[in-house]
């Protein structure tokens, strides 16, 4: 449970869930991403700090410059934990659809 909430919490900070959807682009730097979010740059680095914490993205060093990118095992992580309470509601819905059907079916008769 610990992975999922420090997942989540990485991402319920509005800019750092910003940072990412900017990352859906592409790479950039620490300062592409303060200029796109209005933000100051130590601002940026302190997002991008718990955002690689918790394994969203990587940095490259070029020359003096830090380019970061998203990482999709985390993602892939979150999709799957989805998609386990995506089944689940999923069953659900069937045993609720062929109950309904069963009720319509003998108020008929």
């Amino acid at each position: 449970m610990g992975l999922i909430t420090t997942t989540w919490s990485a991402l319920a900070e509005p800019n750092r869930l910003y940072i990412v959807e900017l990352l859906r682009g592409g790479p950039l730097t620490v300062g592409e991403i303060a200029e796109r979010l209005s933000l100051q740059q130590p601002q940026v680095s302190k997002h991008l700090r718990v955002l690689s914490d918790a394994g969203f993205v990587e940095v490259q060093p070029s020359a003096n410059r830090r380019i970061y990118k998203l990482r999709a095992q985390p993602f892939i992580e979150m999709n799957t934990w989805l998609e386990s309470y995506r089944r689940m509601w999923e069953e659900r819905f069937d045993r609720l659809d062929e109950y309904l059907n069963e009720l319509q079916g003998k108020g008929k008769k």
